[in-house]
């Protein structure tokens, strides 16, 4: 859908410019579109790659494992049924981490890990359903468990501290304080967080 949405307004803006004769204008504004562009993602590249490098050091010094266990009465309050020793547990765990670093991107890998821990412990609970029950009480395949919705619920809502990347963005366009925008940030994402853990914690009563 987004495709033809863009492929629609790409068109549109040709056929309204060559019908007013600004197809130069046009021209010149996508080549200086497509330099700011390339300009913005090598900007970005250095920031992504400094702190997912600070956040691999963290992993292999112990740091996210030690989060994660302070994380856990905070895991245990959204994903009460997790088996408290369970991989996914780990792998949200770094993805929070990441998000609250403000750190989207690198928050990317350690979410697609978890949601296929959790699709993994959504099989084995088949095979346990199906030994003891002769049935399949877990959801059926194809389908989001509890947790997983959850936990993209929690990541779409995304706690952040530190917004790196709007940090990073709003230097890149010359804003005379960047870092300004951590306050609202905050506020913002505390408040959508809270929504959200609110939200799942009513929907998963009533099942």
């Amino acid at each position: 859908m987004l495709n033809y949405l863009w492929a629609f307004m790409i068109l549109a803006g040709i056929v309204w410019a060559a019908f007013h004769g600004n197809m130069a204008a046009v021209t010149q504004g996508a080549l200086d579109a497509a330099a700011e562009a390339v300009t913005l993602c090598v900007t970005m590249l250095g920031v992504m790659s400094l702190w997912t490098g600070i956040l691999k050091i963290g992993e292999r010094a112990g740091l996210i494992d030690h989060l994660a266990e302070k994380m856990r009465p905070a895991l245990r309050f959204l994903f009460p049924d997790l088996p408290p020793e369970h991989p996914a547990n780990r792998s949200i765990a770094a993805n929070m981490i990441a998000n609250i670093l403000g750190l989207g991107w690198a928050a990317t890998p350690a979410g697609l890990k978890a949601m296929g821990e959790l699709a993994e412990l959504e099989e084995e609970r088949r095979g346990e359903d199906a030994r003891r029950t002769g049935r399949h009480a877990a959801v059926p395949r194809g389908t989001a468990s509890r947790e997983m919705c959850t936990f993209l619920i929690i990541n779409i809502s995304s706690l952040q501290l530190i917004p790196i990347n709007m940090i990073a963005y709003r230097s890149q366009y010359g804003s005379a304080v960047p870092a300004a925008i951590v306050g609202p940030a905050i506020l913002a994402t505390a408040a959508s967080t809270a929504a959200a853990a609110v939200f799942c914690k009513m929907m998963g009563r009533r099942g």
